[in-house]
Parts: C-alpha cells; structure tokens; sequence
C-alpha cells in the first residue's frame, strides 16, 4: 500500500529552513569557544579578502558568506578547480543571547576572529544602571 503526504504539510514538527551552505560554497573550518561575556569564533578562510566577509543574522542564527578571491587560470578545468574555488558559508545556530549588533571582527592573513558579546540580563541591566 502506498503512503500519500500531503505535500503543504512539512515532513516534520521542527523548523524546515535549510541551515546547509549551499551548492556554489562550502563549509570553512572554525572553532567556536564561549567566554565568561563573550563568545569567540576564529574560521579559517584561505584567500578571502576583507571585503568579501559578510555577516547576516536571521533570528538564532549567524550566516557568514566569505567570498574568495578568484584567479583565472587557462587550465582550470584540467587541474580541477571547480570545488576548491567555491566560496565558504557557514551557519551557525548561537541563540538569542548574543548582541549581534555589537559583533566585532578583524581578519589576519587567512584567519578571521569574531567576538560576539553577550546581552546583558535584566538582572545585570538594573546593577549596571545603580552602579
């Protein structure tokens, strides 16, 4: 017997939007460490110049788009390039409790550095503001 699905209602309860990079780019390397206010992300991204990085927030999640520097060569399709000149994209779901507005980043040689602060709870609000 065959199984209809009713194909308006999503195959599952969790959020369907896609989180992967997509086929035109692929996945840096990264690592990821929380700090005591902070929390610090240092990718890995050969060839990207400055103005290639671009950060986008949607909700929970932080998108980094970094575009690659791209040298034609007259034999790229002989050497197999096509792979290793995408550009890199990355996901990450870090939550709510960053302020994403006063993300800081600084790029040396192929190493970018991220610093996201944490928002500060109405507990530590109300200290700050007797302080």
């Amino acid at each position: 017997m065959h199984t209809i699905i009713h194909p308006l209602k999503p195959a599952s309860r969790f959020d369907t939007t896609d989180t992967r990079p997509t086929a035109d780019s692929r996945k840096p390397h990264y690592d990821c460490t929380e700090l005591a206010d902070a929390v610090a992300l240092s990718v890995f991204l050969p060839n990207v110049e400055p103005i290639g990085v671009e950060f986008t927030v949607r909700g929970p999640d932080l998108i980094l788009t970094a575009r690659k520097r791209h040298i034609v060569r007259v034999n790229w399709r002989a050497a197999h390039l096509e792979s290793a000149e995408h550009d890199y994209e990355l996901h990450l779901r870090l939550g709510r409790g960053l302020d994403y507005d006063a993300l800081r980043a600084e790029i040396d040689g192929d190493l970018l550095r991220v610093v996201i602060p944490k928002r500060m709870t109405t507990a530590e609000e109300l200290r700050a503001v007797a302080a």
